[in-house]
């Protein structure tokens, strides 16, 4: 293959992608080294490695840092329509999650968060940032940001619970209108640093823009998910 590199390439990932398909690669499986990849395709490591990069775009393969190489679990269905947390929607789907708090303070508001929440400049509010797995897979960093007159003493509880049991039980605070904003994007280095990947790498970016039951604007959240975590869908109604 050494002779012809964008044929080789082909040649690798068709090769790959067959031994996933037939399940002898299964999801979460660890690939071989890129050395011993490289040997066995009879190639050169920066067209082996254009051959990964191909694979992880489609969102066949993925890369942790300092880890290696490993088959793509199937996506995550993110329904827009239902009103659920992230626990409950994975548990729906068979799956296992699990949230961990990195950081939980109040801060004074960037001003994109001022204009989401509707808020004077200057003003203070309470940032949440948390990452996320599914079945022990590290799929989501995500900050909170909460307008704190709705939330006194918010910073007291357990926050790696899931916030809309928090809200409804702490602070009979039930959510009610959702925007989403959905943008493919580069992950930046916080959330990059979180989910264990290079910065730069791709991502989708969903921001939710949450009212309560009340339509009072009460937080927003900035979503950075690994770009082969999920598939969003929804169902539109005559």
């Amino acid at each position: 293959m050494r002779d012809h590199a964008p044929r080789a390439v082909t040649a690798i990932c068709a090769a790959l992608e067959e031994q996933m398909e037939h399940g002898l690669l299964l999801a979460g499986a660890k690939l071989p080294a890129e050395r011993q990849l490289s040997e066995l395709f009879d190639t050169t490591r920066i067209t082996l490695r254009d051959a990964l990069v191909q694979l992880e775009a489609r969102g066949l393969v993925y890369r942790e840092d300092r880890r290696g190489w490993f088959v793509s679990p199937p996506r995550l269905t993110y329904e827009l329509n239902e009103r659920s947390h992230f626990h409950a929607m994975v548990r729906a789907q068979g799956r296992l999650p699990h949230t961990e708090l990195l950081s939980a303070q109040a801060i004074p508001a960037p001003a994109v968060v001022c204009d989401r929440l509707g808020l004077a400049p200057l003003s203070q509010v309470i940032r949440i940032c948390r990452r996320r797995r599914i079945d022990g897979r590290l799929v989501l960093y995500v900050e909170h940001y909460l307008n704190p007159a709705y939330f006194p003493g918010v910073l007291e509880h357990d926050l790696s619970q899931p916030l809309t049991e928090l809200y409804a039980h702490a602070y009979g605070i039930a959510y009610g209108q959702v925007r989403f904003e959905m943008l493919p994007t580069a992950l930046p280095l916080e959330a990059a640093g979180a989910l264990k990947v290079s910065a730069g790498s791709p991502g989708l970016r969903i921001t939710r823009i949450n009212h309560d039951s009340r339509g009072r604007l009460i937080d927003c959240d900035l979503e950075y998910w690994r770009h082969d975590a999920i598939r969003v869908v929804t169902t539109v109604s005559p």
